[in-house]
């Protein structure tokens, strides 16, 4: 929104209109002294819309944005090269106003859009059947958790510990609503908590629920714990947070994972400070009536040409709210159909192109940034991010990179505060867009930062 100050000229003429002589006359029914006689203190007086302007570019300078300096952030949100054109297509008229879809006759784009999205997100993770997507990846696994639930009759989850401390976080928060029972872990260096989930499986609860790849960048068979669940009338479900993974890794669905949810965001959809973002949500066809948000099917029409119309849609605003198996009230629609416009420029060749090359970058800044005395490398596998263990508080050296422009990945300390075991874990990303120079750049400053460090 614009800023638009008014003259006092239009401030009198408001107030002729309403039949007030000053402002003070809309306060009279407010008590002397809960009003204001002054400036706010630390607030600047008004200004013009000019110098409101460059204040604001000057504070918007002092941000190190992500494509003017070398960049290995992951931990759930991260940088790839998005094509002009899925900007392009996403701000055409059609789309970028289009809404809910309830009427089909006139809405028949959006609707194929996310019907091609939906058979995008199935065949990317295995599975028979994906909805129209979600808010974001941390609420689609609350919404997983929450179907498991309807699904199982039952109220206990096991959460892996290499779950992101974020989607647990949002677990927590609805869990204190629903009474549903999580069990939680922190993760270690030292390996995987598969034992831990296995033995946690009993007959009261309703899922497990693992990240693939986990939070510290490990990728683990999930085919033991599935087999174990389903032994005990309990599903597995799966999270993705990096969608570009499964061009190389196989799709949770082919190693019995029930539902599989995840963030989007990697494909199409740009950093944008955070969001949004978009959820996917995908599961075996025997358990569609307990998705949440909705669907779109394929159809007929009265000539017997083919059609697309919202063939589910359990919300709340469409049926009883009993009835209902989500509050979600939309979906992230514009940026489902980046990720669409995105994927469909790859195909399945040029997914599994990006993914090779994501991987051996990866590779490639691993094997550099261990050669420097004192950092060790966490992961026996990986994908296209790692976990480094430094010699000091990680926290104090992305700091300190940061400093040197450098934005040299994601502390342990800061998803994990109150674990002091993992506060020398660096997390690191490297996708398509590093370059050989940024690597180069990152070890040498990482180096000197480190001696530094040491010597203080």
């Amino acid at each position: 929104m614009r800023y638009l100050p008014l003259t006092d000229t239009d401030r009198q003429a408001m107030l002729a209109t309403i039949g007030a002589k000053t402002i003070d006359d809309l306060f009279v029914d407010v008590p002397e002294e809960a009003r204001l006689n002054g400036p706010i203190e630390g607030l600047p007086m008004h200004a013009s819309e000019m110098a409101v302007e460059r204040h604001f570019s000057a504070m918007a300078r002092k941000n190190m944005a992500a494509a003017h300096h070398p960049f290995f952030l992951g931990a759930g949100a991260y940088k790839h090269h998005v094509p002009a054109s899925v900007d392009h297509l996403i701000q055409r008229g059609e789309f970028l106003t289009a809404y809910t879809p309830y009427q089909p006759e006139i809405a028949q784009g959006t609707l194929q859009m996310l019907f091609e999205f939906q058979t995008q997100v199935a065949r990317l993770f295995g599975c028979d059947i994906a909805n129209a997507s979600m808010y974001d990846g941390s609420t689609a696994c609350w919404e997983a958790i929450g179907m498991a639930g309807r699904v199982t009759k039952r109220k206990k989850a096991i959460l892996s510990s290499g779950l992101h401390p974020h989607y647990v976080s949002v677990a927590r928060t609805m869990a204190r609503f629903t009474g549903d029972t999580l069990d939680l872990a922190a993760p270690q260096f030292a390996g995987s908590d598969t034992e831990r989930l296995l033995a946690g499986i009993d007959g009261e609860t309703s899922c497990v629920v693992v990240q693939y790849p986990d939070i510290l960048g490990r990728i683990e068979d999930l085919t033991p714990i599935a087999e174990k669940a389903h032994a005990h009338g309990a599903l597995l479900i799966a999270v993705v947070t990096e969608p570009v993974a499964l061009g190389a890794i196989r799709a949770p669905g082919e190693m019995g994972a029930d539902i599989v949810v995840g963030e989007g965001q990697s494909l199409g959809v740009g950093l944008q400070f955070g969001g949004p973002y978009v959820g996917l949500f995908a599961c075996k066809e025997k358990f569609v009536r307990q998705m949440p948000g909705r669907l779109c099917g394929e159809t007929v029409d009265a000539e017997g040409k083919r059609g697309f119309v919202l063939t589910l849609s359990t919300r709340e605003q469409h049926i009883r709210r009993e009835k209902a198996t989500s509050n979600i009230c939309t979906n992230s629609g514009l940026c489902a159909l980046a990720f669409s416009i995105h994927m469909s420029l790859l195909g399945e060749r040029g997914l599994r192109e990006l993914a090779m090359l994501n991987h051996a970058k990866a590779v490639q800044a691993a094997e550099r940034l261990t050669q420097i005395p004192g950092v060790a490398l966490v992961n026996d596998s990986f994908f296209n991010e790692f976990t480094l263990q430094l010699p000091v508080n990680a926290r104090d050296v992305v700091h300190r990179l940061a400093a040197k422009k450098i934005l040299g990945g994601v502390s342990l300390g800061r998803l994990y505060p109150d674990e002091a075991a993992l506060a020398n874990g660096l997390l690191v990303a490297v996708t398509e867009v590093v370059s050989e120079a940024d690597i180069e750049s990152f070890a040498t400053i990482l180096r000197e930062t480190l001696v530094e460090g040491a010597g203080a």
